[in-house]
């Protein structure tokens, strides 16, 4: 039978992270295997995302959204 399980070594021992599913005495073979440690990517603000999208588009965005978004007439609804 064949187990795959992730342990960490304390200096002394390999502490499995979750329960083996072996008889106690039961003679094994180990091979060791070093995993890199979790690289958790950084949190990225809203700016920092929206700058990576790297969007482009009309100047007056943020004066005529609504037109964008939605098609109105700025000056029909003024």
């Amino acid at each position: 039978m064949i187990q795959t399980l992730d342990a960490l070594f304390d200096g002394k021992t390999l502490v499995p992270e979750v329960p083996l599913n072996i008889k106690s005495g039961t003679r094994v073979r180990i091979i060791v295997e070093s995993l890199l440690p979790d690289n958790k990517p950084t949190k990225k603000s809203f700016l920092q995302t929206a700058k990576s999208l790297k969007l482009q588009g009309q100047p007056d965005w943020s004066e005529n959204i609504d037109q964008y978004l939605y098609g109105e007439n700025i000056s029909e609804n003024a």
